[in-house]
């Protein structure tokens, strides 16, 4: 039997056009743009990328600050376009990679869910039958009618992570938002990634917290300046990071 994969990820690499000088004002810039005096060098942010996640598998991604993890979860939800490689997902995708995504911060908590409801392409009589679960899971009864430029981070994940698996969608992208929220949110929001598990969901997770990605997860990569340093079970490649570091 041939295994189905939510997710391919095939030779991807990311390259960043850097400034090497500094530039005090934007006249300058657009001087030295004319003039073709820009000084430019190249980053490469990921380096010949290449893994497959299982169809209902969780996935974690570890690495520290500036390994290329956000990197890559914004080509797999198809937010960056990659330099080289190719990714290949199969089902729809709820990516829940910065908070205030898909939000008018001036508009309140109410308006916003059905403003994040239409980016994610559901209907305005969907959202209506399913608000009261959004509101109850996200705790923010006594907010509602507060304009989300005056919510906390982890308020602003409260919302997003409720409106996100509302559905079960296909695959689930989560960037940090776990780590924003308080503990009693954070166990709540796990209790859901274990159920949508169950309903075949396949979820990929990055986060700082080893205990949160090996409590969940049941593969893990392991990213260090762009490559990948180690793939496998997460209990080893967890066990691997902690003595790299």
């Amino acid at each position: 039997m041939s295994t189905e994969y939510a997710i391919e990820v095939r030779d991807v690499e990311m390259h960043f056009n850097m400034s090497k000088e500094r530039i005090d004002s934007l006249k300058e810039y657009f001087i030295k743009l004319l003039q073709r005096r820009l000084m430019f060098e190249d980053f490469t942010a990921l380096d010949k990328v290449t893994f497959q996640v299982e169809k209902g598998d969780v996935f974690g991604i570890v690495g520290l600050n500036g390994s290329g993890k956000s990197t890559l979860l914004k080509i797999i939800s198809g937010i960056l376009t990659p330099t080289k490689g190719s990714v290949t997902t199969r089902g729809a995708i709820a990516p829940l990679i910065e908070l205030g995504a898909g939000f008018d911060l001036d508009l309140t908590a109410r308006e916003n869910i059905f403003l994040n409801g239409s980016v994610l392409g559901f209907s305005k009589k969907f959202m209506e039958e399913h608000f009261d679960e959004i509101v109850d899971f996200s705790e923010m009864q006594e907010f509602l009618d507060t304009p989300m430029k005056n919510y906390s981070s982890g308020m602003i994940a409260r919302i997003a992570f409720a409106i996100a698996t509302m559905t079960r969608p296909d695959i689930l992208i989560v960037d940090e938002i776990l780590a924003v929220g308080d503990f009693k949110f954070q166990e709540k929001c796990e209790v859901r990634i274990n159920e949508m598990m169950k309903g075949d969901t396949t979820v990929l997770i990055v986060s700082h917290s080893l205990d949160q990605i090996e409590r969940l997860t049941k593969h893990c990569l392991w990213l260090e300046k762009g490559k990948i340093r180690m793939i496998g079970e997460t209990d080893a490649v967890c066990d691997a990071y902690k003595k790299g570091y």
